[in-house]
């Protein structure tokens, strides 16, 4: 089923979001859904999309969108910010690649 903005369009925060979550790190990619609500469970960049397609249709109220947040703090290493640029460009494409909006949601600190 295609997105539809209209039903996540308010949900700026990941407490009222309710599709697959995605934290991008250096080290990994976390996978929040309302499948099992709170439990993370830890992926490879290259991981993400065959997990998500292994949820249930019920996973995905909004359609194909996900959400993903990703945080580049300014004391993070140069090695660190450069990681999660990388683990975010995998995932993006995979997503794009596979016709799944993403609906981002940055954190700068």
């Amino acid at each position: 089923m295609a997105a539809d903005p209209a039903k996540y369009a308010g949900s700026h925060e990941a407490k009222h979001w309710a599709n697959p979550y995605l934290v991008v790190r250096p080290e990994a990619v976390g996978l929040l859904t309302a499948v099992k609500p709170n439990e993370e469970q830890i992926l490879k960049p290259e991981q993400v999309l065959n997990a998500l397609a292994q949820l249930p249709a019920s996973a995905w109220p909004y359609g194909r969108v996900v959400a993903i947040l990703f945080e580049e703090k300014p004391e993070s290493s140069e090695a660190d910010k450069i990681a999660i640029r990388r683990n975010r460009g995998i995932v993006e494409g995979d997503l794009r690649g596979a016709a799944v909006e993403i609906y981002w949601i940055s954190r700068t600190q």
